[in-house]
């Protein structure tokens, strides 16, 4: 007992140590990147990700600091990743549209149909972890508020807590099924990013397919499938072939 309790507490030490030698490497970072040394600056923000921390501020300051380099293809990467973890923070959502006019190419996306469009503009906006927790704050919340139904004796109160109850419960509902649509929504979709200068798209995954169109540094593509050193992709326009997997990077 006494041998797991000390190697718990290292554990624990060890982690702090930890946490505080990243902390204090992405405060480096940010000096440097006030002074203008982005190169360096990238050095120790991909030190602190390779390490397996991860943060939307991060990938913000990452793909500021590319984007500083006029690195097209690494700044949008960042972003996106910046947004994955936090769907709204603004700043990167803003730098991102800059980033994007960088690119070369011009897709319009299809049509989207009102769930579609409802699912973007609501269901992820938040994640499924902020989803899940306003679920468990709905639900403790509903069941204080039943409480005080079942305490209170004036008959005005017992039916406004009880239909406070009704709704709170129902967005409680509302908050599960948003936070299991955007879970399946996040694990089946998978996005990257081009970042090869330029890279033909085949219309099948072999070095003799036939070249269908073009793409350039920066690009967002969905993926599909894959195959050997394969990915089967789909543009926003619903443009679908095969590119080679060292041309791009996943999300």
């Amino acid at each position: 007992m006494k041998r797991r309790f000390i190697f718990m507490m290292l554990l624990f030490f060890g982690y702090l140590s930890y946490a505080q030698t990243s902390s204090e490497l992405f405060l480096k970072a940010n000096d440097l990147y006030k002074n203008r040394q982005y190169i360096k600056a990238i050095e120790l923000y991909l030190n602190i990700e390779k390490s397996g921390l991860e943060s939307d501020d991060l990938f913000f300051n990452l793909g500021n600091s590319y984007y500083k380099l006029n690195k097209v293809a690494p700044s949008i990467y960042y972003y996106e990743k910046a947004l994955k973890i936090n769907p709204m923070h603004q700043d990167a959502l803003n730098n991102l549209a800059f980033a994007k006019r960088m690119t070369i190419d011009v897709i319009e996306d299809l049509p989207k149909t009102f769930l579609q469009r409802f699912s973007s503009n609501v269901i992820q906006k938040l994640t499924y972890n902020t989803w899940a927790i306003l679920a468990v704050t709905a639900s403790f919340l509903a069941s204080f508020i039943f409480l005080m139904y079942y305490f209170s004796s004036s008959p005005k109160r017992k039916i406004f807590y009880f239909n406070v109850t009704i709704l709170t419960v129902f967005m409680m509902i509302v908050a599960v099924v948003f936070a299991y649509s955007n879970y399946e929504i996040t694990q089946k979709s998978r996005s990257a990013i081009i970042f090869s200068l330029k890279s033909e798209i085949k219309n099948a995954p072999s070095l003799d397919g036939e070249p269908v169109f073009e793409l350039h540094e920066g690009t967002k593509v969905t993926i599909l499938d894959e195959l050997s050193n394969w990915k089967k992709i789909k543009l926003a326009d619903g443009k679908i072939g095969w590119v080679n997997m060292a041309d791009i990077k996943e999300i």
